[in-house]
């Protein structure tokens, strides 16, 4: 059973971390580093199959998340091999398999959101490559009606034949989803940038979010990824900045982290990794400006 935290009333501010040598070693590492909570990969992220989650590392996980009740919730993130929008037989069915066998690893490690990048129209319109994501969605969900976990379209910066470059077609897609209900929506801050939504000034952000609540519900945004981005606004590339180091600033990032509408969601940095010039984590050291600006 996904486990959904009760909502705190800050944001649950973390990073995405490795998996290697086992699941449980993010949430360690997630620990070690006074994050609030972690994202994930559930399998390698460069291989359409992976050994089943070992048993012990399954056990580890759930003792760490039963022995720490404050941290949570969790997120996982798909990979980026899926591509439920394609119309290529081989490559819809593999990217179907893929997405069901990740909804099922969440399951075994109670992870209540799986995050997901709606996929690439190709040669096809946009309308069609939309409604078969949907279809694919549907598809899933009704062969496994016991799963809790809420599979989420990420926004993105649209580039080439991206889907889920504006509200309105992550809209389209959840509302020909059969169970629309159990479908949310994860918002990234350098995609909803670089696809023209300026975050930065106050009247455009709430502009943003008003229209995310008119198309499907603000409750229905249940993650962030907090990402600066190297590129301009409107420029259509995903290329992630340290918080603050970028076009977007500082001033767009406290608009998030103070909104009272996301109080208590997992707020998860994608940022460049390594370490600044004082030797300090570059991921504490990002996750510690987004803290301060909730004073």
């Amino acid at each position: 059973m996904a486990v959904v935290k009760k909502r705190s009333a800050s944001p649950r501010f973390g990073a995405h971390l490795s998996i290697a040598g086992g699941v449980e070693n993010a949430i360690r590492a997630a620990l070690d580093l006074r994050f609030d909570t972690v994202q994930v990969f559930v399998k390698n992220q460069r291989q359409w199959r992976a050994k089943p989650l070992a048993d012990e590392s399954v056990a580890a996980w759930h003792a760490l998340h039963a022995d720490h009740s404050d941290f949570g919730p969790v997120v996982a993130h798909g990979t980026y091999l899926i591509n439920l929008a394609s119309g290529d037989k081989t490559l819809q069915e593999r990217s179907y398999a893929a997405f069901v066998d990740e909804l099922l690893r969440c399951d075994q490690l109670a992870i209540p959101y799986l995050v997901f990048h709606p996929g690439a129209a190709k040669d096809d319109a946009r309308n069609v490559a939309l409604r078969r994501v949907a279809r694919m969605l549907s598809r899933a969900l009704r062969a496994h009606p016991e799963l809790e976990v809420m599979p989420l379209l990420e926004t993105t910066a649209g580039q080439g034949t991206t889907l889920g470059a504006t509200l309105e077609e992550l809209s389209a897609i959840i509302e020909q989803v059969a169970q629309p209900e159990r479908v949310g929506v994860c918002f990234d801050s350098c995609h909803v940038f670089a696809a023209g939504y300026d975050i930065r000034d106050p009247e455009t952000y709430e502009s943003m979010v008003a229209r995310a609540d008119e198309l499907f519900g603000v409750d229905r945004i249940r993650c962030w990824h907090l990402n600066d981005s190297q590129q301009p606004l409107g420029s259509r590339r995903d290329r992630h900045a340290e918080i603050g180091q970028g076009c977007i600033g500082f001033r767009g990032f406290r608009h998030i982290v103070r909104d009272p509408r996301f109080a208590g969601l997992p707020m998860v940095i994608e940022t460049p990794k390594g370490e600044d010039e004082r030797g300090r984590d570059l991921d504490v050291v990002n996750v510690g400006r987004l803290r301060r600006m909730r004073r």
